[in-house]
């Protein structure tokens, strides 16, 4: 028989919703666009045919509709790792938990997630405006740690040696893209390896009035080769992303508005209609 799972373990409101995301399971599509901002979610969907169902709680809204024949759902996850292994994992219970039961279901779904998002460039000579696809990620923050986390050899490996070259007290994570889903967007946009940080500020070698450990950090990985290219951006979901899908047997692709090139100092006059063209070109590619 399977395991029942604790009322306290998995919430589910009174009218069958789950805690956070506020959605009940035919509420998601298979094809799913996350965001970090809850603005951002209306700019999605302005480009759907049809919306089916308007839903917000927090910083997280969804809106599930569809293009043409295709079914879709944006949904905003705000800022940072954290806020990211909530959302996957409300999604996965909403797609392979029957709430019912309170037990997983035997045959488990799939789901494709898109992170459109915004992010620093640290490679001078990758334009303003650009987008790019993550191939794989490296996880500056804790998250791994709370999780039966079993990387690749190479993933491993590669880690262990990114903590000398970059001279950081602890190991990095690592994960990669969807094969399948990295193909999608691959004639259309530059490719790298992302860096995920805890913070905006220093984690991301920022320095305001705050003292910062580690100077110069973004110039530590611009010369560092990894097993999926070099690396080439800094944010904070995308590791968090590829490694909570890579837990729960979910396909997930980061993409890329780079509004900012740390390289030369520069910040997009045009980030928001840069962010709108992704928008658009990802939901091409999907539809």
């Amino acid at each position: 028989m399977a395991k029942r799972i604790a009322d306290s373990e998995l919430i589910i409101s009174p009218q069958g919703r789950v805690y956070h995301l506020n959605l009940l399971p035919e509420m998601i599509a298979d094809d799913i666009i996350v965001v970090g901002d809850p603005e951002r979610v209306p700019k999605v969907s302005a480009h759907f045919d049809k919306i089916e169902h308007q839903v917000n709680n927090r910083e997280l809204t969804t809106h599930t509709g569809y293009v043409g024949a295709k079914r879709l759902s944006v949904i905003s996850s705000g800022m940072g790792t954290d806020n990211v292994e909530l959302l996957m994992t409300e999604l996965d219970a909403l797609a392979n938990i029957n709430f019912r039961t309170r037990e997983v279901r035997k045959k488990l779904r799939s789901l494709n997630i898109y992170r459109v998002g915004t992010s620093g460039c640290i490679q001078a000579d990758i334009p303003l405006d650009a987008f790019l696809a993550s191939t794989a990620a490296v996880g500056l923050d804790t998250l791994m740690s709370f999780y039966d986390w079993n990387p690749s050899a190479i993933n491993r490996n590669f880690c262990a040696k990114l903590q000398r070259l970059v001279e950081i007290p602890f190991v990095p994570y690592m994960a990669e893209a969807s094969n399948e889903l990295l193909a999608k967007f691959s004639e259309h946009m530059y490719q790298g390896v992302t860096i995920t940080a805890p913070g905006f500020y220093a984690p991301q070698g920022r320095a305001l009035r705050a003292p910062v450990k580690f100077h110069n950090l973004p110039d530590r990985f611009v010369p560092i080769e990894t097993p999926y290219g070099r690396f080439t951006n800094f944010e904070m979901e995308t590791a968090g992303y590829y490694a909570m899908a890579k837990l729960l047997g979910h396909k997930m692709v980061s993409l890329n508005a780079l509004i900012a090139n740390r390289a030369t100092g520069s910040f997009s006059n045009n980030h928001e209609q840069t962010v709108d063209n992704l928008i658009k070109l990802v939901i091409e590619k999907i539809s």
